[in-house]
């Protein structure tokens, strides 16, 4: 197995930011101001008998003043609550702003690091190796775990580990305990995985086990649904090309992708991908990608249409980060890699 060391992306950090809302940095700056406004009548209130003052305003004024002075602070606080970057209104943002350009690039703004897991030093899976964005400064990150498919090593799906981890997430591309592992112990060697890198990792500090999510390819993307099954809590799953015996998932409560590939003959989406995708609860926030000349194993090597898109569901997802939802709203239209796009707008988890 080899993979690739660093990369050599230029780090684009932002400083951590205090965890507000949006909603509660405007209630704080309007609170504030009026009770500015309530201590400025007050005040007028207890002057009466103040030596006399240049006359150039009565007490009804000085109070009316005060007041109007309170209520522009209130408008400006809140006005720059709306204008300021988006890390101030939601901690888990990480990265610059978003374009087309950066999401479609072979890495993002992050350095990466990476470091292997023997499978002599874990249980529940086949051990793996961890990328990670280098720099601290920024906080935690989400992660991620990703499965092979049948017969399939870590090698196979190795391209998704510093793509991914370069936009700001802890991933683990992880082996499985033998190559020849059904769908539903792909899920749980995904969960145990992710239990490891959370509670025993190296990077464990480097991690908010809060925001967690799973990929897989084939019966590794079968698998990515089992663990989502399991463990509700998951913020993100991404199937890709997925196999399974069982087609049917109303269970599922994490919001979900599903990629399919037109000339699958494998997993065909006729009785895979898409009966996965429409079992989903329709209430769900789920979507399903068919790639457009592609077959089963096109997820084995790096594609831009994969990229983009996990990216902006693991960003919307794991981050909370709505400044990528103009990747997934409106629905991306059919074109030279897209067969079709199914999904629902807007999201609402």
């Amino acid at each position: 197995m080899q993979h690739p060391r660093t990369s050599t992306a230029t780090p684009a950090h932002r400083p951590p930011t205090a965890p507000t809302t949006r909603r509660g940095g405007r209630l704080a700056g309007v609170a504030a101001a009026l009770t500015a406004a309530v201590a400025l009548t007050t005040l007028g209130g207890t002057t009466a008998h103040r030596p006399p003052t240049a006359p150039t305003t009565t007490r009804r004024g000085g109070r009316l003043a005060g007041v109007a002075a309170a209520l522009t602070a209130a408008v400006a606080l809140t006005t720059l609550g709306g204008t300021t970057a988006h890390g101030a209104d939601n901690p888990y943002e990480r990265g610059p702003a978003p374009t087309e350009a950066s999401v479609e690039a072979p890495r993002g703004p992050y350095a990466v690091s990476e470091t292997t897991v023997s499978p002599l030093a874990v249980t529940g899976f086949g051990g793996g190796t961890v990328y990670y964005p280098t720099s601290t400064a920024d906080g935690t990150f989400g992660a991620i775990a990703v499965s092979p498919g049948y017969t399939g090593t870590q090698s196979s799906i190795a391209w998704l580990g510093p793509r991914l981890a370069s936009q700001g997430f802890v991933v683990f591309t992880i082996d499985t305990l033998t190559t020849l592992d059904q769908p539903d112990s792909r899920g749980r060697q995904l969960l145990a995985a992710l239990d490891y890198l959370t509670q025993k990792s190296s990077v464990r500090g480097r991690i908010d086990s809060t925001r967690l999510g799973v990929m897989g390819h084939s019966m590794g993307g079968g698998g990515s649904l089992e663990a989502a099954k399991s463990r509700p809590s998951l913020q993100a799953a991404i199937p890709l090309t997925p196999w399974n015996l069982d087609k049917t998932w109303p269970e599922v409560a994490t919001p979900t992708l599903i990629f399919g590939a037109d000339g699958d003959t494998i997993a065909p989406v006729a009785t895979h991908a898409e009966p996965f995708y429409t079992s989903l609860p329709a209430s769900l926030d789920r979507a399903y990608l068919e790639l457009n000349g592609a077959t089963h194993f096109t997820p084995n090597t790096s594609n831009t249409t994969i990229a983009k898109y996990s990216i902006a569901w693991l960003k919307r997802f794991i981050d909370d980060d709505t400044r990528y939802e103009q990747f997934l709203c409106p629905l991306p239209r059919p074109g030279l890699t897209i067969e079709e796009y199914r999904g629902n707008c807007p999201h609402t988890s």
